[in-house]
């Protein structure tokens, strides 16, 4: 062993550096995990997985276990170097209880531990610990099973050793605090997800995952991942569903300025921009310099070969950045000793010597790839060419929709009720399905704050459309001028301008059946794929109409689900009960969709997040592209979930 790689695998007490304590967290859990509901709930276990991940970044792991217990507790197991357990030189106690128990302590702000970390930028597994009712920690080390317990973030007795081992790693048992968290039921795929995403971030680790909770048909579900070539199967899981118009993704990696810098882009025949960008494993979902870097590096690599090879003289249009994202799935992954977030979720990465580092790099080697490659450049200049006449075209049609002032009475579609109040923050909109439930909501709503806009039909289904059949359509013009919004910000041209907003609460209110499911998931698609701005700052919601009144007498119960229905079934008795089905939401009266679908006291909305966006892309193009089999498979795989009628 070199003393450079001793000096790498020295791992201790006095690497361990205290910044501040444990106090706050469970005084204000909101501050150090984003909130105490389903998000934060799965947070506590990423903080966890970050750890592993750390040391598998150092080198030192190359297996991760996760698992949901049968009390909803959750293990988290790897086989690195286990937290240290010697003595603290300046909290005089074991190393472990440091950083299990105060906020900001471990290796990762020791360089010599740790030279990227995924989770700087959290809070760390004290916090974790702070927020359960209960942790366990073992760690295997020095031949050794060390042990501790812990209550509410607090230990129930010192560091010790319950056994021999032959292994090294740390095993952490966690059940978050239901005195806390508004929900402490895990969520399978939610998790799921996040573990595949890690996988293809850090190839070459085993991940595995297991639920064993009691499942329906009594199969517990585990899922293991492993990926050798890391974001080129990752490319490959995106685009698994669309036309790829190069036999092999193109593929960056490489180090600059002592910044690794890995990346892996597809063309494909869709024509929706879906770049994912990460740092340390962290989605940066608000971009940042490493995306400014990418593309710059993209738009003049490309534009200088399309120049060179003659092809846009011929063509005789005018190119600009966004023509060469149109149809390209990219996933860029850098590591940064010190990253620096900014923006509203301090998901947007802000150190500026990453900027020319991926520029810089993006560059190199694209230029090399189109050289060696001269048929696939001429098929991406070709898609780029398309994508101007497109762009062309969309922005006439787009003229069309933010011409004329939004705030004119004039301007506004003729079928939107609107509302009285001026405040956005206190005003909010339902897209209803059809104009008989349009009619209803119209009669029923508080028109102080509440407008209406009636949906004729099906909107295009925009994952399969070019840009500028969207902003020709009239409904989805009657979308945008309702809502006040433009497109275009000077830094992105297809980017959403909020400022003109004219409800904080998009509501999609459809009939509980089929075709209302459907109705959903199109306006879902043509949100994330046009709108994903109204999505990421929680303004997009979905209506739940009930599916049953069940009545006897003078006593009546809506119900949403089968187990609301039994339950009102044994409450009013089983005899001269009239149980009704709501099918639609034209079958209501006003005053009853107000009481069970509109007013706030009563309402079930649930608001629409993006938890996993590649995820959800690649969901979006499975559903709503052109290839049947991974629908179908998708369709069967889920319909025990569903819960509306055939």
């Amino acid at each position: 062993m070199n003393e450079s790689t001793q000096q790498k695998s020295e791992y201790s007490a006095s690497n361990i550096t205290v910044l501040e304590g444990l106090e706050a967290v469970r005084v204000r859990p909101a501050m150090y995990i984003g909130d105490v509901n389903f998000r934060g709930l799965h947070h506590l276990v990423y903080e966890v997985v970050d750890n592993s991940i750390d040391e598998a970044l150092a080198g030192f792991c190359t297996r991760i276990y996760v698992s949901i217990n049968e009390d909803n507790s959750v293990t988290v197991e790897d086989n690195g170097r286990g937290i240290p357990v010697d003595m603290h030189e300046k909290e005089h106690r074991s190393a472990l209880e440091v950083v299990m128990t105060v906020l900001h302590a471990g290796g990762k702000f020791d360089k010599g531990s740790y030279k990227v970390s995924g989770g700087l930028h959290g809070v760390g597994v004290s916090c974790v610990n702070a927020l359960s009712e209960h942790m366990i920690v073992n760690v295997y080390r020095n031949g050794k099973i060390y042990q501790q317990e812990y209550s509410k973030g607090k230990p129930l007795y010192e560091v010790k050793t319950v056994g021999d081992t032959d292994k090294t790693g740390t095993r952490i048992t966690f059940k978050p605090d239901s005195s806390i968290f508004t929900t402490t039921t895990y969520d399978y795929s939610t998790l799921l997800e996040r573990m595949r995403e890690l996988a293809y971030l850090n190839k070459g680790i085993d991940i595995t995952i297991e639920d064993k909770r009691e499942q329906e048909e009594g199969k517990q579900r585990s899922d293991h991942f492993y990926s050798e070539k890391g974001l080129r199967d990752f490319i490959a899981y995106l685009d698994e569903n669309r036309e790829k118009l190069m036999p092999d993704a193109i593929y960056i990696e490489g180090e600059r300025n002592g910044i690794p810098i890995e990346i892996a882009m597809q063309y494909n025949n869709t024509y929706n921009e879906n770049i994912h960008s990460y740092v340390n494993n962290i989605n940066t979902h608000e971009g940042g310099t490493h995306l400014a870097g990418f593309r710059s590096g993209l738009t003049r690599t490309l534009k200088a070969y399309a120049d060179k090879s003659g092809m846009l003289a011929k063509a005789k249009v005018e190119i600009s950045g966004d023509d060469f994202r149109e149809g390209l799935t990219a996933i860029i992954s850098v590591k940064v000793a010190e990253p620096q977030f900014e923006g509203q979720t301090k998901t947007k990465l802000g150190n500026n010597e990453v900027r020319g580092a991926v520029d810089s790099a993006v560059s190199e080697m694209l230029e090399n790839y189109l050289e060696e490659h001269p048929n696939e450049a001429k098929t991406i200049v070709e898609k780029v060419i398309l994508a101007a006449r497109a762009r062309q075209a969309a922005r006439k049609a787009r003229e069309m929709v933010q011409r004329g002032n939004v705030f004119s009475s004039a301007g506004l579609p003729g079928k939107l009720a609107d509302c009285q109040d001026g405040d956005p923050a206190m005003c909010e909109i339902y897209f209803v399905e059809g104009d008989s439930a349009g009619g209803s909501a119209k009669q029923g709503r508080d028109r102080r704050y509440q407008a209406i806009l009636p949906l004729r039909g099906k909107i295009l289904n925009v994952e399969k459309a070019m840009r500028h059949r969207a902003f020709e359509s009239e409904e989805i013009r009657n979308i945008y001028t309702a809502l006040g919004v433009t497109v275009g910000t000077p830094e992105d041209s297809q980017a959403l301008n909020l400022s003109k907003l004219r409800y904080h609460k998009v509501i999609i209110m459809t009939d509980a059946d089929v075709d209302g499911a459907h109705i959903d998931t199109l306006m879902l698609t043509f949100f994330f794929r046009y709108m994903p701005e109204l999505i990421e700052n929680g303004y997009v919601y979905l209506a739940t109409p009930p599916l049953y009144l069940v009545k006897k007498g003078n006593k009546s119960y809506y119900c949403w689900t089968e187990e609301e229905r039994e339950q009102a079934m044994i409450a009013v008795g089983d005899k001269g009960v009239h149980v009704q089905r709501y099918k639609g939401l034209g079958e209501m009266n006003p005053e009853q969709l107000w009481e069970t679908t509109m007013d706030p006291e009563n309402r079930q909305l649930r608001q629409v997040t993006i938890e996993n966006a590649a995820s959800a892309d690649r969901v979006f193009s499975m559903l709503m592209g052109d290839d049947v089999p991974p629908r179908r498979e998708f369709i069967e795989r889920n319909a025990t979930y569903a819960t509306i009628d055939a």
